[in-house]
């Protein structure tokens, strides 16, 4: 069996904490380290399909989450008109008495994530990280900003995008990329009937509705933006430059679009993505979620895979076999997953960018929607 007792969580996002659950659930000792003290989030909503409502119902979560959220039964495409249907799916519900998906806030989720993890009996330090980890064989001598020093059998790193972890222990690894492509999202109230998430296909990239709660959604545009405009850009008049880029679209875009007037409740980011080469593990120090294989928002599916390897990491540490063995299965069972999401996303993207490539987006994104929710 793993010697592994006592793990440290690097990252207190919705990776880090669902991990620290199901470890902690599976009886490990568990400390978890969030640099930002604030311990908030950044954003307005997340899409969880059915395999997320899978893994959350894993460990115990599922139905909070859907009584704090809206049920998503699938999804429906058109063109930038808003009057062209091109596809009308409905998803499969993968646990009973639960929806096919669900929709809910950022916010939420996270209180809901929070509370569970204190509740567990991890220990929590906010506005801490780690300065140095050392490897020794039989551990890992971990210290941290707050003076502290601290040994462990095992380190997950489940500090996002631009991974401290990754950056130290696999500086050999690829850093976060550009992917040609930003992303728009504001919330607003929901529009009636809408129960699928809402797609709409424009000439410079596409626009969207997803339900939140039954008075909230939020509307989201991912596209190329304009020759010379910045990747940042400043608060001030950000609401006018979002509406602006919504003027190709018709029918419920066009009319929600009039709505988007609070600059500070724009939230806009360039796209970037990351798949880290296999292994994810070195020693005792292994990767999960954005850390490893982060993917754009296309399919809807980067949350759920970050749940799912840590249910899936949890699973291999309290098996019969070594950590070496337990983390390279780990990898078996993840891998060639994420690798396809984050590649199918990639490629909806590109063609997004660029019309004449041989891509038809709408199958590929129902495509990969549908292999996720196969068994982990």
């Amino acid at each position: 069996m793993t010697d592994v007792q006592k793990i440290l969580v690097v990252g207190g996002g919705i990776g880090g904490l669902c991990t620290t659950i199901a470890l902690r659930n599976a009886g490990f000792a568990v400390d978890m380290v969030e640099k930002n003290p604030a311990w908030d989030v950044y954003g307005v909503g997340i899409i969880q399909p059915g395999n997320a409502l899978r893994a959350l119902d894993q460990l115990g979560l599922a139905r909070e989450a859907v009584a704090q959220g809206h049920q998503i039964v699938g999804d429906r495409t058109w063109l930038a008109d808003g009057q062209t249907q091109l596809a009308d799916n409905d998803w499969p519900p993968l646990v009973e008495g639960l929806p096919p998906g669900n929709g809910i806030t950022r916010t939420r989720l996270h209180h809901i994530l929070q509370s569970h993890t204190l509740d567990s009996g991890a220990d929590v330090r906010t506005g801490v990280t780690f300065t140095t980890l050392d490897d020794h064989g039989d551990g890992v001598s971990v210290k941290f900003t707050d003076g502290d020093t601290r040994e462990y059998e095992l380190v997950v790193g489940a500090d996002g995008l631009y991974s401290q972890v990754r950056e130290t222990v696999f500086p050999d690894a690829p850093a976060a990329k550009f992917t040609g492509q930003v992303c728009w999202r504001y919330n607003l109230p929901r529009i009636d009937g809408l129960e699928k998430i809402w797609v709409y296909i424009g000439a410079t990239g596409t626009a969207g509705f997803v339900p939140l709660a039954d008075d909230l959604m939020y509307m989201l545009t991912i596209e190329k933006p304009p020759e010379g405009q910045p990747l940042k850009l400043p608060t001030g008049g950000i609401a006018a430059v979002y509406r602006e880029r919504l003027e190709q679209f018709g029918g419920h875009v066009a009319e929600q679009r009039e709505l988007v007037v609070d600059d500070e409740a724009v939230v806009y980011r360039p796209v970037e993505n990351v798949l880290v080469p296999p292994p994810w593990h070195r020693g005792r120090v292994v990767l999960i979620g954005d850390a490893a294989h982060a993917t754009s928002p296309h399919c809807g599916q980067g949350a759920a895979q970050a749940i799912e390897d840590g249910i899936v990491l949890s699973q291999e540490l309290t098996g019969d076999q070594s950590l070496d063995a337990a983390l390279d299965t780990y990898m078996d069972r993840r891998y060639e997953r994420c690798k396809m999401i984050v590649e199918g996303s990639e490629t909806i993207g590109r063609w997004e960018l660029d019309h004449s490539l041989p891509v038809n987006p709408t199958e590929l994104r129902t495509e990969v929607t549908m292999a996720a929710m196969a068994p982990i």
